[in-house]
């Protein structure tokens, strides 16, 4: 059985870590935010120090045979509902994935912590807050440029607003970035230029 100072600072260091990466999420207002990932990560190091450590004096009796692992196989299975419940589904685009799928790595962070492996829980900390933080505006920015049509339209003078045109695009495939229009002289028309935003690469709408 390990120290009771050593399980204190193991279950600190699950909780600074999740607090870490929690942050992450709460400054972006998630619903699974702050405590939510200290919960887990906190609540995972504890299954680990109670599968390792827990059943000491049971396995003093040479008829029994204890599988640490198993319970640390269970956590990885059972944080699952709590990814579940922070995804969501908004029209036909769905939100929460990444929260998800943060909740599922800051478990693996808790039973590391619990296991003493500070190390890999430390290094698995802090590629985390990368991946979340760092990589998202590169994310963003290659999004906006795939995602992103422009659109030449000549219409009869006064004949397109920008209501009319949102209400002819599909329900959830893109969203008008901006729209320009010019009054030309010729035959009373106008030249409108369109820019949309979030236009699926299969849409055939906008290809």
């Amino acid at each position: 059985m390990i120290a009771n100072y050593d399980i204190l600072v193991r279950l600190l260091a699950a909780a600074v870590l999740g607090g870490t990466i929690g942050f992450e999420r709460e400054r972006l207002s998630w619903s699974a935010g702050l405590r939510t990932h200290m919960l887990v990560c906190v609540g995972a190091a504890l299954f680990m120090i109670v599968s390792a450590f827990g059943f000491s004096d049971v396995l003093q009796d040479a008829h029994t045979v204890l599988d640490p692992s198993r319970v640390a196989a269970q956590v990885v299975s059972g944080i699952g509902f709590l990814g579940a419940g922070s995804i969501l589904m908004r029209g036909e685009v769905v939100k929460g994935l990444t929260t998800a799928a943060s909740l599922w790595s800051v478990a693996a962070v808790g039973l590391a912590c619990g296991g003493g492996l500070y190390f890999a829980a430390i290094s698995a900390a802090i590629i985390i807050l990368v991946i979340l933080a760092g990589i998202k505006p590169l994310e963003r920015m290659y999004r906006e440029k795939a995602q992103r049509r422009e659109l030449r339209i000549i219409a009869s003078h006064a004949q397109l607003s920008p209501e009319m045109f949102n209400a002819l695009l599909p329900k959830g495939t893109a969203k008008v970035k901006q729209f320009v229009l010019k009054p030309l002289e010729l035959m009373e028309t106008d030249e409108i230029i369109v820019t949309l935003s979030r236009v699926s690469p299969t849409s055939p709408q906008f290809q």
